[in-house]
């Protein structure tokens, strides 16, 4: 099980594929995504790791967010959030989650607050059928009709459709795919409508009905390892520039 993350919903559009067909997308920004902590099984009993992203002022920082921030070394985050990892899928403390971590035709699921809509009727809200438009019926066009039982039981069972406030709830949506990444603007493009307004801040995982594709990065596509990696190459390149000026003094 790897580490999900959180993106910015920026909107909606299209690309492209080699067919010539279009495909409706919704591009997912992923700005400055760390691990902010760890949990582990022997302090919190159970594996997982805390994600980070966005920048947030420090004065609109709690003093307790600050100590927990500045003891990661890392900056104020907009958005925490922790997600479930398997042992040997854990990830340092600071490490930046890159936008490689999903690679395309990869199936996700995708959880957000839904739009919220106020107070509907039963037609928009249930996708009721209404009334007749006419015959005798007044006044009652739109509206949802008994609602109880006989004297017994004599009550409205709860659950039952009604108007109400309809939207403004957290939504997963399943078997997404994964379309297009950019790996320099931090962008991930999936296929079809994500829950969630513009500027929405989402969590995206790993499909857990669908198998993750042997191409995905393991535990994660991190920006930090590829620097450790080039770090050590500098002092060696300068030593040997050194070298020659240092036998031709002598």
């Amino acid at each position: 099980m790897r580490s999900g993350v959180i993106a910015q919903k920026i909107g909606m559009t299209r690309v492209y594929n080699d067919a010539g067909e279009h495909v409706p997308v919704t591009v997912l920004r992923m700005e400055n995504c760390q691990v902010v902590a760890q949990r582990t099984e022997e302090k919190n009993g159970y594996t997982a790791v805390q994600l980070g992203v966005g920048l947030s002022k420090v004065k609109n920082t709690s003093k307790a967010l600050r100590g927990h921030f500045a003891k990661s070394s890392v900056e104020p985050k907009a958005k925490v959030a922790e997600f479930r990892v398997s042992p040997e899928n854990m990830l340092d403390v600071g490490a930046e989650i890159t936008a490689e971590h999903y690679v395309p035709g990869q199936k996700v699921d995708v959880t957000g607050t839904s739009v919220g809509k106020g107070f509907q009727g039963v037609m928009r809200r249930h996708n009721f059928g209404g009334g007749r438009a006419s015959h005798g019926v007044s006044i009652s066009h739109r509206a949802h009709g008994s609602t109880g039982q006989n004297q017994d039981p004599g009550r409205v069972f709860k659950g039952k459709k009604m108007a109400g406030h309809m939207g403004s709830t957290r939504i997963t949506t399943q078997n997404l795919e994964v379309v297009q990444t950019d790996l320099e603007r931090g962008l991930v493009l999936i296929r079809g409508a994500v829950p969630g307004s513009k500027g929405a801040w989402i969590l995206v995982r790993d499909a857990v009905k669908v198998a993750l594709p042997e191409e995905a990065p393991k535990p994660a596509a991190l920006r930090a390892v590829k620097a450790e990696e080039e770090a050590p190459a500098a002092p060696a390149a300068e030593a040997e520039q050194e070298a020659p000026a240092t036998e031709g003094a002598e």
